[in-house]
């Protein structure tokens, strides 16, 4: 039996996820959810009713992005991500910049002032872009787990206006945001899935 992910193609915790099995050589069942109508075995293996959750063959369930980056890569890290975990860098990215993201994106389901959280969300890329000009990376020498956890919320905030994205004075980052999206890592993990239902065909990942 191979490991189960609940997935969702666009959501940025479930990307990361996905570049770490993709990047360990792990084989998994990939199960893509659609959230508006959620599978009963999603909920029945983690209760907080998001992706992404991955359960293992044993039955224990890891559903933190981050527990899952690592599990993949503690099994194969060929690529040496391991080497570029900064949880501190990460932790920023979870927290502050991820809460001026969402008020940024979505406004009006927050009640916030999408400009004011902007600039807020800019002054962290601007850190970015500063450590990416010592090596092109935010860890190593090369993509690693950080790179990896953090680009798909960079991804997200530069889609939300490409154009005031595009204009910042950050050439660093967004050279480094354009090497993530051109990336065999990225070419893997964002294939149209079709939702996975009960008695469906598994579907292997990487295929």
């Amino acid at each position: 039996m191979r490991p189960i992910l609940y997935s969702f193609r666009r959501c940025p915790y479930a990307m990361r996820a996905r570049s770490a099995v993709v990047a360990s050589g792990v084989q998994v069942e990939l199960r893509e959810v659609v959230l508006r109508a959620k599978p009963a075995a999603l909920l029945a293996a983690s209760a907080k009713g998001t992706v992404p959750v991955l359960v293992l063959p044993g039955g224990r369930v890891v559903d933190q992005s981050l527990d899952i980056m690592r599990w993949a890569l503690g099994v194969a890290d060929p690529q040496h991500w391991l080497d570029g975990d900064d949880q501190a860098l990460i932790a920023i990215n979870d927290g502050v910049f991820k809460h001026h993201l969402d008020r940024y994106k979505y406004p009006e389901r927050h009640g916030s002032d999408p400009l004011a959280h902007r600039a807020a969300a800019t002054d962290i890329l601007a850190a970015l872009d500063t450590r990416l000009q010592a090596n092109g990376h935010l860890v190593t020498p090369w993509f690693a787990l950080a790179d990896m956890a953090i680009a798909p919320f960079v991804r997200q905030f530069a889609a939300t206006d490409p154009g005031y994205f595009d204009a910042l004075p950050l050439p660093t980052l967004r050279d480094w945001r354009d090497r993530y999206l051109v990336s065999p890592v990225f070419a893997a993990i964002m294939p149209k899935f079709e939702p996975w239902a009960p008695h469906a065909t598994p579907m292997a990942f990487p295929a």
